[in-house]
């Protein structure tokens, strides 16, 4: 509306509800991953019912169905983790074996390696839901993305976590939209709103996701800065128990941010070994 000065009527919001937020009562590796945020949006945009479908790119798989393109992003959200508790202050401040709830495999094995004594839980839902679960005692404490929590008017309830002690998801903070390969109409109207450093930062992000396949069940963090004319990433994977975890980074041309994500990948598998996943 604002790019082309035209009015709300002009735009019809369409409202799709994915599997992944309706079944909340199992863990995402269990009922098909990614994708389940994603299916019947694609479809949808496949079948013309809709031009263009906005994503949390947290959620997006690296390769997207044929005749649909992704590169459009607006400009990205605080990319922290927030502590949500209560009762308790931090992290560091968590009693022994407390219980703590997240439906990240991410999060939950970064808590594993900083604090194997915990009892980590699965903790589904939107972030109401979630708020309701710690009122209700089923954990002391969880963890959310600022980003979300900033764009619900919710950032007084948790404690951000500094990058530096929990790495975030790769293109947390961050939305796309995506749209048919083949319409020239919508691509033309999302260059008008494209953030290029976003961009950037993601095709180093998804260039690292991608050589290392990342899904759901593969505990994966990643974070590019841009740094003038350099990016610079650094990359995180992580045995799902937390037992092992190997970290890296990477600096390069902005230019090469695709091939820096790729490169990094490489080494930290190179550094795992065979079966790490496993």
């Amino acid at each position: 509306m604002a790019a082309y000065s035209l009015p709300e009527a002009a735009f019809e919001i369409v409202v799709i509800k994915v599997t992944g937020d309706q079944i909340l009562d199992k863990a995402l590796k269990e009922i098909g991953g990614k994708g389940l945020f994603t299916r019947e949006i694609e479809e949808a945009l496949l079948d013309g019912g809709i031009d263009i479908a906005v994503h949390s790119m947290k959620d997006m798989p690296t390769v997207q169905p044929a005749g649909l393109i992704l590169d459009c992003y607006l400009p990205r959200e605080d990319v922290r983790d927030g502590f949500v508790s209560p009762a308790v202050a931090g992290l560091m401040d968590l009693p022994q074996g407390a219980t703590v709830g997240s439906s990240s495999l991410r999060r939950r094995a970064q808590l594993a390696h900083r604090r194997p004594d915990l009892k980590l839980v699965e903790f589904r839902g939107n972030v109401q839901t979630r708020m309701k679960k710690l009122e209700d005692g089923v954990a002391v404490a969880t963890f959310l993305a600022m980003a979300g929590l900033n764009r619900l008017g919710m950032a007084q309830h948790a404690k951000p976590i500094a990058v530096t002690e929990m790495l975030p998801a790769v293109a947390q903070g961050a939305i796309g939209v995506e749209r048919r390969l083949a319409d020239p109409r919508a691509e033309a109207m999302l260059a008008a709103i494209h953030h290029t450093p976003t961009g950037q930062q993601l095709a180093a992000e998804r260039g690292f996701l991608a050589r290392l396949d990342g899904s759901c069940e593969t505990p994966i963090a990643g974070l590019a800065v841009l740094e003038g004319a350099t990016l610079w990433l650094r990359g995180e994977i992580l045995r799902p128990d937390g037992t092992r975890v190997i970290a890296g980074e990477l600096r390069g041309p902005v230019a090469d941010a695709a091939a820096i994500g790729a490169a990094l990948a490489d080494q930290l598998l190179a550094k795992a070994g065979p079966g790490f996943f496993d």
